[in-house]
């Protein structure tokens, strides 16, 4: 049984590439185009913590990891447009990916092992950051770091 826990995230903040990108529009294929793949897609992704981070704040190293990747993968850091009616761009802006740092009072261990969907709190853990659903002019990433700390349950 899966306990009942408490995520507690700070405010959404854009990481941007670390380094200029090209300005450019880049045109999606006519698949992309069809009004079925107009979605947003949640991924939900365990790491156990490894003692060669300690020390390190998880949250900032995939920051920084992220800032860097977004420089050879630039048009993650853009917008999806229209331009001429349905055809879809991305608009290489350089504005950024959303980020957003959270806590949980729970570690892994209390989850299960091995760890397998389905996950029933699953709620907890994905975010949408309020205005972000949009699938035109809205960043093309959300992601969540959540540490896990199993403190709370102790008391």
């Amino acid at each position: 049984m899966v306990p009942k826990f408490m995520v507690r995230r700070r405010p959404a903040v854009l990481v941007v590439p670390a380094a200029p990108t090209p300005r450019e529009l880049k045109r999606l294929s006519v698949f992309d185009e069809q009004d079925c793949m107009r979605v947003q897609i949640s991924n939900l992704h365990f790491y156990r913590r490894n003692e060669s981070m300690d020390g390190k704040d998880p949250a900032q190293v995939i920051r920084d990891a992220l800032a860097k990747a977004l420089v050879p993968y630039y048009p993650f850091a853009g917008r999806l447009r229209e331009q001429d009616g349905w055809k879809l761009v991305v608009d290489c802006t350089g504005e950024g990916v959303l980020f957003v740092e959270a806590d949980a009072d729970v570690g892994l261990e209390h989850f299960g092992d091995p760890l397998v969907p389905p996950f029933p709190c699953v709620e907890e853990l994905i975010f949408d950051v309020p205005g972000s659903s949009a699938i035109l002019n809205s960043p093309l990433l959300l992601f969540q770091v959540t540490s896990g700390s199993s403190s709370f349950l102790q008391h």
